[in-house]
């Protein structure tokens, strides 16, 4: 057995101490989050909620999720989410795998093209009339489209490509195999981690857009769950709108737990699907990322 150097020990003990004061600085926000949520009106505004509820509470979850619209735009958002992650995984395993290929005439040309759409786009007004002209306007696909071309998720899927043996694709086509039977039946059994990294990084910004949907929805039946938080909190901090906090709807419960209880409802379905993907996202962010 080898025996650690003091130097080694040292390095430990430093690593050890940040990897706990990083964790702490987001868990202990989090849990202020959570307990503000959770915590009566008064508490609230005096300033005593720390890191535990006091004066419990869950009105704030009842009154954010008592109005029909938050199913109507959670099912709209999972809809989005579902389709939107299907259609960018399948587009960038599709040019992802032909690019892999040393022997594609013009590879290192169509690359360049990829990468220059990281850097420049074609602006907001452009794509609006584009998606107005194509009668996209308040559907699903008016907020997949803008989003669904990542060269980013591209370059990743290309890598771990490029990272497998060139034999496992040889000997699949000398058996007989086409291009589309070596990708789909040998290639994408194999990438399984690679897939579910891009699967969680599309998954997690179709389930957060924002912007895009303020840009394309104005129908209040498309409308996504964070275009519908964010009016929540609007009330929230003016009494004056639809949900009036000083109604018979809610009482004792301060805007700021409102504004909480939205923010931890918007996050959850993505903190609960990460634990299932962990073990898959690490090693196809590493793999993919080892070559250029």
């Amino acid at each position: 057995m080898v025996k650690s150097s003091k130097s080694d020990r040292t390095y430990y003990i430093v690593a050890y101490f940040i990897l706990s004061l990083s964790f702490l600085l987001i868990l202990l926000p989090f849990m202020n989050l959570i307990a503000i949520s959770l915590s009566g009106e008064a508490e609230v505004l005096s300033g005593s909620v720390t890191f535990w509820p006091r004066d419990f509470i869950v009105e704030a979850y009842r009154y954010v999720v008592s109005s029909s619209q938050f199913f109507t735009s959670f099912m709209v958002t999972l809809i989005i989410t579902v389709v939107g992650s299907l259609v960018g995984v399948l587009l960038a395993v599709s040019a992802a795998y032909p690019l892999s290929k040393k022997n594609l005439p013009g590879r290192k040309f169509i690359m360049l093209l990829f990468v220059i759409t990281m850097l420049f786009s074609g602006g907001i007004i452009p794509t609006y009339i584009l998606i107005n002209k194509m009668k996209l306007l308040n559907s699903i696909w008016a907020i997949i489209f803008p989003m669904v071309n990542s060269v980013f998720n591209l370059l990743i899927v290309k890598n771990y490509f490029e990272s497998l043996p060139e034999e496992i694709g040889e000997s699949a086509q000398i058996d007989g195999a086409t291009h589309f039977t070596t990708l789909f039946s040998i290639m994408l059994p194999i990438a399984k981690p690679v897939l579910a990294t891009i699967t969680l990084f599309y998954a997690v910004s179709f389930w957060n857009e924002y912007f895009t949907a303020r840009l394309y929805i104005t129908k209040q039946s498309m409308m996504p769950l964070q275009l519908y938080l964010r009016t929540v909190i609007f009330e929230a901090m003016d009494p004056t709108g639809n949900f009036a906090l000083d109604g018979e709807n809610i009482k004792n419960v301060a805007s700021q737990t409102i504004i909480n209880a939205t923010i931890i409802l918007s996050m959850l379905p993505m903190v609960i699907l990460y634990p299932f993907l962990q073990r898959y996202f690490t090693k196809g962010i590493i793999i993919g990322s080892v070559k250029g």
